[in-house]
């Protein structure tokens, strides 16, 4: 069995992997007794976390077929996305893993080659059993004597800033441009003065305007449910989306961490 780990910065990524992920002929495990046992360690054994009776339980999605398992954790910040994976390598056999990757965001205010080297830098002392220096961006490397595998990409395309909203946005062009067009002018022609500074808060933050023509779209198609379920069910990824630029970049990387 191929193990491998991937860390990403939220739920949204989550699903976009799960979608890609799934062509490559795995399938979304469900139930806790027909998780590899490798896992067993990430799975909480405990309710609620930290005595939090709000907070999400941190427990990966995970994906199998006869011949690879994996885990995709979630976490928020390049910060945590360090801390996350430190964590889990601490109570997994590391030496059974056969790739690690670590998917992010750029954001919109930052390039990736800048991101690429923070997350190095923080890397430097939590991957010991891997010579970072070796790692790559938006490339799947070997970067140890056992052939292990570590590969970074950072949305949207490795070489601009932006989110995982940018691609999305790119499907929703491609599958939903009537929706997509009629979001933007909902954006665009709302009475802003009707609302109070903050109530403006999340709007006017860096990618605010993209996430809610994202938030606009999948309540027109899954109606008081989140944007996840709306990427689960709905043509945000099929085979037309599929060959835009972004996808098949993102596409190719999973690809090459699994090995196939």
């Amino acid at each position: 069995m191929k193990y491998c780990y991937i860390v990403v910065e939220g739920q949204h990524d989550i699903e976009v992997l799960i979608k890609l992920i799934k062509k490559l002929n795995l399938s979304v495990i469900k139930q806790r007794s027909l998780v590899d046992s490798f896992w067993d360690a990430l799975i909480p054994n405990i309710f609620p976390i930290n005595d939090d009776l709000l907070k999400r339980v941190p427990v990966p999605r995970f994906l199998q077929n006869d011949e690879y398992s994996i885990a995709i954790h979630s976490a928020r910040g390049i910060e945590n996305i360090a801390q996350t994976l430190e964590e889990s390598l601490f109570v997994l056999e590391v030496t059974q893993l056969y790739s690690i990757g670590l998917i992010l965001d750029a954001d919109d205010t930052e390039l990736p080659s800048k991101r690429f080297q923070q997350l190095k830098d923080l890397l430097s002392n939590k991957l010991s059993f891997m010579d970072v220096e070796l790692a790559q961006l938006g490339a799947v490397k070997t970067v140890n004597q056992n052939q292990q595998k570590l590969g970074v990409f950072i949305i949207p395309n490795n070489q601009d800033s932006g989110t995982l909203e940018d691609i999305l946005i790119e499907c929703a062009k491609c599958n939903y441009n009537n929706l997509f067009e009629l979001a933007e002018k909902y954006i665009r022609d709302m009475n802003r003065d009707d609302l109070k500074k903050s109530d403006l808060k999340e709007l006017k933050k860096p990618a605010g305007e993209k996430k809610a023509k994202i938030s606009i779209i999948s309540s027109v198609l899954k109606p008081g449910k989140t944007i996840q379920v709306s990427i689960q069910d709905n043509r945000w990824i099929d085979e037309k989306s599929l060959q835009l630029p972004m996808l098949i970049n993102l596409r190719d990387f999973i690809a090459d961490l699994l090995g196939v």
